[in-house]
């Protein structure tokens, strides 16, 4: 399964220290530097865990986790605080705001990199984990019991999009691999191919 691991530190070494490592594990690794940003981001990629630090600008750790958990569509996201703030107190406070746990700075990455993997082992599978089988020959989608045949623009624009998962795909490059150089087509014809698309697969399968 490929988890998806935002991270929210204000400290920009940390950040790529710690996405630098994560990655290397497999993850799909965001970050974002204050709160309100992290929570913007959480909202458009839906993590499965939260790397959050206590300390930050715009909005800090304990508002960002009361927020995250304020939000319908994050309720089953993981939430753990890294913070060099590491008083009895502060994790009480953590925990009452609907943290998973609590990592103290600095981080040892040995360390961190075993309770994240332990972290995720706890996340039971959910729509959004049920793979997408295409099946070129036959312009069918399988995702979990369900089959679908679906038209050969929408089929090939899936198919584009699910060969490089994480990857950002701009509207030229889709425009040029999905219509080809010499069609013309209307600014919007992405937007209702995609909308179609989560109409029928899910919206959580295409961010």
């Amino acid at each position: 399964m490929g988890y998806r691991i935002l991270l929210i530190d204000d400290e920009t070494d940390i950040l790529e220290f710690v996405k630098y490592n994560l990655e290397r594990d497999g993850y799909e690794v965001y970050t974002a530097q204050n709160g309100a940003e992290g929570l913007e981001t959480a909202l458009k990629i839906k993590p499965h865990l939260i790397l959050l630090d206590m300390l930050m600008p715009v909005l800090d750790g304990i508002d960002t986790c009361r927020a995250i958990r304020s939000a319908p569509s994050l309720k089953n996201v993981m939430v753990v605080f890294l913070s060099a703030v590491g008083s009895e107190e502060t994790q009480l406070q953590s925990y009452g705001v609907g943290a998973d746990d609590f990592i103290n700075k600095p981080i040892k990455m040995n360390i961190l990199r075993s309770r994240v993997g332990a972290i995720l082992k706890r996340i039971t599978p959910t729509e959004s984990e049920t793979p997408i089988v295409i099946d070129k020959e036959h312009y069918q989608v399988r995702i979990g019991d369900q089959t679908l045949v679906l038209p050969r623009k929408e089929f090939a624009l899936l198919e584009l999009l699910h060969s490089q998962p994480g990857k950002l795909f701009t509207r030229e490059e889709i425009y040029s691999r999905i219509w080809g150089d010499k069609v013309v087509v209307g600014d919007r014809t992405i937007d209702v191919h995609i909308r179609k698309l989560r109409q029928k697969i899910g919206e959580q399968h295409i961010v």
